[in-house]
């Protein structure tokens, strides 16, 4: 059942016993570290390595629960859920997920963007080519499918999924047919399913925010972010003026508050992407009098370049529909962070947003909330820092390569690891007035969010998996 795999090289002792765990995309704490054991602040490709295991390549993150660590891969043409030893980065088991065609992906995309969950007992996993997968987590065994996909979505689905007691939610917003669902674990059979066919395409996670005692399903999306009932999936509140586009999850801080980010082009002061009335549009560019508008009939600059996503059903004609809802999105959508308190009903864009903070924005990577400040990095390899009561900025620097980034920062033992697309890692300290402490160079892609448990922290390059840690 294993192939493919080179042994994991050991460079000193394995890890300690597991004790605390990392299910899902950014762990339980949103990207902070579990446990409190020390951190190296030195990591590298010849630093500090406990072990290192050769990888097919993928864009999912590790997660990790008891003894096993998970990921999925993409071999040929095979979509892969991979489970290793958490001790040594032994290779358990790998299983393939059944798909017929695959879905289209950015030029730098994966077919396994999206990480995995697991409780332990069981791991499911998302394909854009595929669907919903469940194994058990032990030996690799399929315990069912929901064939979902592929989605009509130029970049690939990358959303993950989670596991809340017994029950699976997947939130996946594409250009056609978004949705939010809830399926039992144990069999795979929906719960409920909300429509979410308003949100065109997106890359950020549902969480669980609870509050005052009960759970809510959290997802922002274009233009507003909102909160859905856990047991029904209906709409209990929404904020609105997020971003064209929203690719960032969104974090509950340790007083309750919700922090909620969206950058997207075209929604900046003085940049914003201009789009004309369809009536002006068609009267002067619809060569072949059909109607709609092709490719070859758009003017060049903005609407040209983001035809497809326009286009929403993918058909290559822009409808007075189609047109006139991207239309409103140009001329709505704001980049900003929100931190929302807790307790609305309705509509609460009014009442509840305790600050907005329209600058110092990401594309891609989440920001992490760590001991009062948000940390955020974006292309180029600016830091940011914010104070989380106020939304202030408190530092503002290049630290880190000059490239692009994915990966969300993490932290833990006061220190906060960034990492680029091209490999280039950055240490800085988790203070307001933040100092870099270390960086290193991977010789390889970066795209997955590391997880820090236990003192180790695990780091996913294009070609293998790293587990980092203090000598034993």
């Amino acid at each position: 059942m294993i192939r493919g795999f080179a042994i994991a090289v050991v460079l000193f002792a394995s890890a300690p016993a597991a004790a605390g765990d990392w299910p899902q995309f950014r762990g339980p704490n949103a990207g902070v570290a579990v446990g409190e054991q020390k951190l190296p602040a030195e990591i590298g490709p010849g630093t500090n390595v406990i072990w290192k295991t050769p990888l097919p390549p993928g864009h999912s993150s590790p997660v990790l629960q008891g003894d096993r660590v998970f990921l999925n891969a993409v071999r040929g043409k095979e979509l892969l859920t991979i489970a290793l030893d958490r001790r040594d980065g032994k290779v358990l088991w790998e299983a393939k997920a059944p798909h017929e065609a695959r879905e289209k992906i950015h030029t730098i995309g994966s077919h396994a963007q999206c990480t995995p969950a697991t409780d332990g007992e069981r791991v499911v996993s998302f394909f854009g080519s595929s669907g919903l997968i469940c194994y058990d987590a032990k030996t690799g065994k399929q315990l069912w499918f929901v064939p979902m996909g592929p989605f009509k979505n130029d970049f690939g689905a990358a959303n993950a999924p989670l596991i809340v007691s017994g029950v699976v939610i997947v939130g996946q917003d594409h250009d056609e047919g978004s949705f939010l669902t809830a399926i039992d674990k144990l069999n795979g059979q929906t719960i409920w399913r909300t429509d979410r066919s308003e949100f065109p395409v997106g890359f950020a996670n549902p969480i669980i925010w609870e509050v005052e005692g009960k759970r809510q399903i959290v997802m922002a999306g274009t233009l507003r972010v909102v909160g859905y009932d856990y047991a029904s999936g209906k709409e209990e509140w929404t904020v609105r003026g997020l971003a064209r586009v929203v690719n960032m999850t969104p974090t509950v801080g340790p007083d309750g508050t919700l922090y909620v980010a969206g950058y997207a082009a075209g929604a900046d002061p003085g940049a914003r992407i201009q789009a004309p009335p369809w009536d002006e549009m068609i009267a002067k560019y619809d060569a072949n009098k059909n109607g709609t508008l092709e490719l070859d009939e758009m003017p060049a600059g903005d609407l040209k370049q983001r035809f497809s996503l326009i286009d929403r059903d993918k058909d290559g004609h822009v409808t007075k529909v189609e047109y006139e809802g991207m239309r409103r999105i140009f001329q709505t959508a704001q980049n900003r962070m929100i931190a929302i308190k807790p307790g609305g009903k309705g509509d609460v864009t009014e009442s509840h947003v305790l600050w907005s903070q329209p600058k110092y924005l990401p594309f891609v990577p989440s920001p992490l909330l760590y001991r009062g400040n948000i940390f955020m990095v974006r292309n180029g390899g600016i830091v940011a820092s914010l104070d989380a009561k106020t939304g202030k900025l408190t530092k503002e620097e290049r630290a880190g390569g000059s490239g692009d980034y994915y990966a969300s920062p993490v932290g833990g033992d006061g220190k906060v690891y960034v990492l680029s697309q091209q490999g280039d890692l950055t240490v800085v300290s988790a203070e307001p007035q933040w100092q870099v402490l270390h960086s290193a160079r991977f010789d390889e892609d970066v795209f997955a969010t590391p997880a820090i448990v236990d003192g180790r922290i695990y780091l996913r390059t294009a070609g293998h998996l790293y587990c980092f840690g203090l000598q034993p």
